[in-house]
């Protein structure tokens, strides 16, 4: 009981001391906090990792009953992934906000709300009470609002932190429903209800309850056609909430649908099919979408979706390798999208760290705009560049690791020969390959454009590389991903209690031992190739030390001097694919006509739009106000017409019992005849 008294005392003495305070020690105030938590909060975890649960039932009174607090493998997989990007981002965040030097107040709500959302996390993860679910859930969705609108003075800010929060409340409809089910047939708000009532509940009806789950956690995740706030709230916080968010926030959403699988525990193909064939859209909508943006942030939330396609991906072979049977593909799917939770979270806090430092460098995040910054910047480059081959799934990072792994999975499946899902296999192989390989040229596009080259537009203020306090923790995230990268078969291995849940302990024996093994030596050759090419490199450097060498200009085509708009813009360097994919996504072109002997100066933009957006959130809200815009005349602003709107009223409210009670005479009297 003790660790989850701490867990609560702990941010409460942090959020008064933040109050108390001075200016300049909010921010460690607020990092001890979060580090005292995460240290409490991953004992549990590794400890229930090991096979030693930890558990505690508390009494909630009449409303809640009893109140179940349970750290099993699964939750403490999370837990442990959350700790670490939770801290990097908070370290980073302690130099990021020092932009914002004299807004105290706005301070102590942002590290006020850190905290609470940093609480409210570990609590959906440990908290096994319907009830008491929803409200930490709440919890999460209103202090990660408050993060996202730091920069509230700014209208498109607010704007897009409350499109979080509508959302956010649109995906505990669902769950109040799901839950509400559950807890109107078996009398009790514990997550056992749901086991209680799969086993006993038509198949029809347990396929429904999980699809009804899966659209509430799904809009936390950011599966497409329920993704249209990420790319909105992203963008419009600051780079470690970004991070935080990207990273850790929206895998609430992915726990909440693997425990969902897990409780209901039966229909597992049908299950696994829904999550696969969502997730491959979500993947290829995604990347997409990613390739034509133009503001960094706004590529990188889509890239967020992309990767949640990934780890849906995972989780629904392994659902689908469990349903028939096959312990390989079971333990590969599993482990695979388990993997690749972690591994998003490194490399997407990473990058979006990298964008927080080029904006507080030049104070824009228009990609077309940069340029060079590799110059100004070589460490915050190659931090990035190191974090775009990860999320790119090259090897020897971690993102190869965890993409591979469900690679071994759908191959194995094709293998089994079981007829009735190979095509869906083999359009999850071919949806794989077309993400990975359409995040390359994204990404290709996005460090070419921004890090290399020479500026496109001249900077309103000079770059410069970070301060150590944004690169310390940048450099520990590249360190995880170096690890997993080198050593892939002991963070499987602490993947085999999570797994093991959802496939039972023969699926996972002999699945492991070749998962590993085979893994093991791919990456292994890889840094091996990795460590000749350096070692090839050192030696040339110092048999050609004592050479002269003569620096001259590049040879420049014919053009006597060189000018920046000769360079590939970000739009210009995508514009084939553009035109491949326009049939699809909504582009919208702007540019003047030259015309001339002498012609002005020309222009030409593109503007892309989601059309899953426009159709399912843009259409009906104009169509609504079109519909209300009817009723304006009855705002017309005389007191006659108000006072005569009141007596109607009071009338309707009279006259309402008494036609009900003609009604019911009527109906008794046509039952008579």
């Amino acid at each position: 009981m003790l660790p989850f008294v701490l867990l609560i005392f702990i941010p409460l003495v942090a959020a008064f001391a933040l109050v108390a305070s001075g200016e300049r020690v909010k921010a460690w105030i607020a990092a001890t906090g979060v580090l005292l938590s995460a240290l409490v909060s991953s004992f549990i975890a590794v400890q229930a990792l090991q096979g030693n649960g930890f558990g505690y039932t508390y009494y909630g009174g009449q409303i809640f009953g009893d109140v179940r607090i349970t750290v099993d493998a699964l939750a403490a997989w999370f837990i442990l992934l959350m700790n670490f990007t939770v801290l990097t981002a908070v370290f980073y965040g302690r130099s990021y906000m020092k932009a914002y030097h004299g807004m105290k107040a706005n301070l102590n709500l942002h590290w006020i709300s850190y905290l609470v959302n940093h609480s409210a996390m570990l609590g959906v993860y440990m908290v096994h009470n319907s009830l008491a679910f929803l409200v930490v859930w709440e919890v999460m969705a209103i202090s990660a609002f408050l993060l996202v609108i730091f920069e509230h003075w700014k209208i498109e800010t607010l704007k897009a932190g409350i499109n979080y929060l509508i959302q956010s409340h649109v995906s505990i409809v669902f769950l109040m429903i799901g839950f509400l089910w559950i807890s109107g047939i078996q009398h009790t708000y514990d997550f056992s209800a749901i086991t209680d009532y799969a086993r006993q509940a038509s198949p029809a009806a347990g396929i429904l309850l999980f699809v009804i789950f899966f659209i509430g956690f799904g809009i936390k995740a950011g599966f497409v056609p329920f993704h249209t706030w990420l790319p909105y709230a992203h963008p419009a916080a600051p780079a470690h909430i970004s991070g935080m968010m990207s990273g850790v926030i929206i895998k609430t959403g992915i726990y909440g649908i693997m425990r969902v699988i897990l409780l209901e525990n039966t229909n597992f193909m049908v299950i696994g099919t829904i999550v696969l064939v969502v997730s491959i859209f979500s993947g290829l909508y995604g990347v997409m979408l990613a390739i034509v943006q133009h503001n960094l942030k706004r590529l990188l939330a889509y890239h967020s979706i992309e990767n949640i396609g990934i780890i849906g991906m995972g989780i629904g072979l392994g659902a689908i390798g469990v349903g028939i049977g096959n312990s390989f593909l079971a333990f590969a799917g599993f482990a695979g999208g388990l993997l690749h939770v972690l591994n998003h979270s490194l490399f997407k806090s990473l990058l979006f760290y990298g964008s927080g430092n080029i904006y507080q460098a030049i104070h824009t995040l228009n990609i077309d705009g940069m340029g060079g910054l590799m110059k100004q910047m070589p460490r915050t480059a190659i931090l990035f560049l190191i974090a775009a081959l990860a999320i790119c799934g090259l090897p020897p990072f971690n993102g190869f690791v965890s993409e591979f792994l469900i690679y071994l999975g759908l191959f194995e499946a094709i293998h089994s020969g079981q007829f009735e899902f190979t095509a869906l296999i083999i359009l999850s192989a071919l949806g794989l390959v077309l993400i990975g390989g359409l995040a390359i040229l994204c990404f290709t596009k996005a460090f070419g454009i921004i890090f290399l080259g020479t500026a496109r537009h001249e900077y309103r203020h000079h770059a410069a590389e970070a301060e150590p306090g944004k690169l310390i923790p940048m450099v520990a995230v590249v360190a995880m991903i170096a690890a997993i990268g080198l050593f892939p078969q002991f963070f499987i291995e602490f993947l085999r209690s999570p797994v093991q849940q959802f496939t039972g302990e023969v699926f996972v024996n002999g699945a492991q031992l070749t998962v590993s093994s085979t893994i093991q030596n791919l990456t292994w050759a890889t840094w091996g190739f990795i460590l000749l090419v350096a070692v090839i490199w050192f030696a040339r450097k110092r048999l050609t030390a004592s050479s002269s060498t003569v620096a001259g200009p590049t040879w420049g085509c014919g053009y006597q001097t060189s000018d920046a708009r000769l360079q590939y813009t970000a739009s210009s360097f995508v514009r084939n694919y553009r035109k491949l994919v326009e049939p699809i996504l909504s582009v919208k072109k702007h540019k003047s006509v030259i015309s001339g002997i002498v012609p002005e100066k020309g222009h030409s933009s593109t503007h892309v739009y989601d059309l899953l957006e426009s159709a399912l959130i843009d259409h009906p809200i104009r169509r609504i106000k079109a519909f209300i815009g009817r009723f304006n005349f009855l705002q017309n602003g005389s007191v006659q017409f108000y006072v005569l709107y009141g007596v109607i009223f009071i009338f309707i409210i009279i006259a309402f019992p008494l036609l009900v009670d003609a009604v019911v005479f009527l109906f008794e009297l046509v039952k008579q005849l």
